[in-house]
């Protein structure tokens, strides 16, 4: 499909249909597809939440998406809990970078998995199968998931809740896009922040440990090696 013929496409009557078929199928649809979507995350979840916001309205598509997002989220949650000791998942909870992040949710549970799911940019898979790994509690994830999905998926939904709009008016369109980047670039900020203090948290208290272990191995050898000394000129 050349660019030309793709912009032929891309008419407002075209958009339209679009939007009144995926609205025939029912809500059920969209409902699925974003349960779909956090067992297959490369599936586009910011399409699923517009769509549902432009065929069923902001209001009824929120929570369209935010009910399908946060049941598919605690299900692989609940997976995950349920049957990750499993030889299936041993390479997962076996790699050091997943054991430091596991640490990391036990310890400080629901406000860095929040402020995570809020954001739609988020690799909101791995932070399921992480928590699922970890010890925190159902009650603070299932909070964190309702709660943060329906931050995102209502900012998103506002944004793109009239895509036929965006196509008339260039403006708004930039408008949107430049929202859409700061979204990104924010969630990025607050994922580099959450990483350095995961990596103060966890990574230095283990060099510390192992620095001060070092330290007790030299003062015994030291010890002994004086003892020795002491019995040799006795």
């Amino acid at each position: 499909m050349t660019l030309e013929t793709l912009e032929g496409w891309f008419t407002l009557q075209n958009l339209r249909e679009l939007i009144a078929e995926y609205r025939a199928f029912g809500p059920l649809i969209g409902f699925l597809l974003p349960v779909l979507e956090a067992f297959l995350p490369f599936l586009p979840l910011v399409a699923f939440v517009v769509a549902n916001a432009n065929a069923y309205g902001v209001l009824f598509g929120i929570l369209l998406s935010w009910a399908g997002a946060s049941v598919g989220a605690l299900m692989v949650f609940w997976l995950i809990r349920r049957f990750g000791h499993l030889k299936l998942f041993y390479f997962l909870s076996n790699q050091k970078q997943v054991r430091k992040l596991t640490t990391w949710v036990e310890r400080h549970g629901f406000g860095p998995l929040f402020l995570l799911l809020c954001f739609p940019f988020t690799p909101s898979a791995l932070v399921n199968v992480v928590a699922g790994l970890s010890r925190i509690s159902v009650m603070q994830y299932m909070l964190a998931v309702v709660t943060g999905k329906l931050v995102m998926i209502s900012t998103i939904s506002f944004i793109g809740a009239d895509i036929v709009s965006l196509i008339r008016e260039p403006v708004k369109t930039a408008i949107v896009l430049g929202a859409i980047v700061l979204l990104w670039l924010v969630g990025k900020r607050v994922e580099k922040m959450i990483n350095k203090k995961m990596e103060r948290d966890i990574v230095m208290p283990e060099r510390h440990r192992k620095s001060a272990g070092n330290e007790r191995l030299e003062n015994r050898w030291n010890r002994g090696k004086k003892k020795a000394s002491n019995g040799s000129k006795h």
